[in-house]
């Protein structure tokens, strides 16, 4: 059984939102889909962080649910920035459960485990701005993430990170979100958010202040799951 992680599907299929018109994302859905059967089995494990479907509530995410569900492997879903569908966890559970999309699953302040390890994560936010709006959602999503983490610890689990948002960009630290990374000793943590090659050139990739950091953002993996199995195991890129 491997682990799998990209970030960013972006999905048009419940609304008429694609993402061709943007470079490098020609075809991108069935690409998507081509590279995710050659490469992930039932047995796999998919994690998803963020910015799954444009769908903006829960029932019109519909279509991209679907397609989703009935690629192959278990899918563990975070929230993004533009993941308005999302809902409370039991509406998102009853939806699935309505629906019979069985493969799946939702990490929102609680941990998903594969093997020994404790798949965690949070939505993340934008590095602060001095906003006090901001500084309130940066706190938030810093709980949400210090939560999930705990959850896998009490578990036993070995925790490994995922963020939609990054927590370093260009020089500029997420500090709430990395104090949590710091405090509880995590190696490895993915990330995704950042599109197009000016973005993905400023991304910090690698060791950084004793947290191995990996972007996995859709277009930048060129629409392949990243097979993280021997990364995880191992705690380094």
């Amino acid at each position: 059984m491997s682990l799998f992680v990209i970030a960013d599907l972006h999905l048009p299929l419940s609304v008429e939102k694609p993402m061709d018109i943007f470079s490098g994302w020609t075809d991108y859905v069935s690409r998507l889909e081509e590279n995710w059967k050659r490469l992930v089995a039932p047995e796999d494990t998919v994690v998803i962080p963020g910015d799954v479907s444009w769908a903006m509530g829960i029932s019109e995410s519909y279509n991209d649910m679907r397609f989703i569900n009935e690629l192959p492997g278990t899918k563990i879903l975070m929230k993004g920035n533009h993941d308005y569908w999302w809902d409370t966890v039991t509406k998102m559970k009853r939806f699935f459960d309505d629906n019979g999309f069985d493969t799946l699953k939702i990490v929102h302040n609680n941990c998903y485990q594969y093997e020994d390890i404790g798949i965690c994560g949070s939505r993340g936010w934008i590095n602060d701005t001095g906003c006090p709006a901001d500084a309130k959602v940066i706190a938030r999503e810093a709980m949400r993430l210090e939560a999930s983490v705990s959850d896998a610890e009490r578990q036993g689990l070995r925790p490994v990170v995922f963020l939609h948002y990054p927590p370093v960009y260009s020089g500029d630290v997420n500090e709430p979100i990395f104090e949590v990374l710091k405090r509880h000793g995590i190696k490895l943590c993915f990330y995704g958010h950042l599109h197009g090659r000016k973005a993905h050139q400023n991304a910090v990739i690698g060791e950084y202040n004793g947290v191995m950091l990996k972007l996995i953002s859709a277009d930048y993996l060129q629409f392949s799951p990243l097979n993280i199995t021997n990364i995880v195991q191992n705690d380094e890129l």
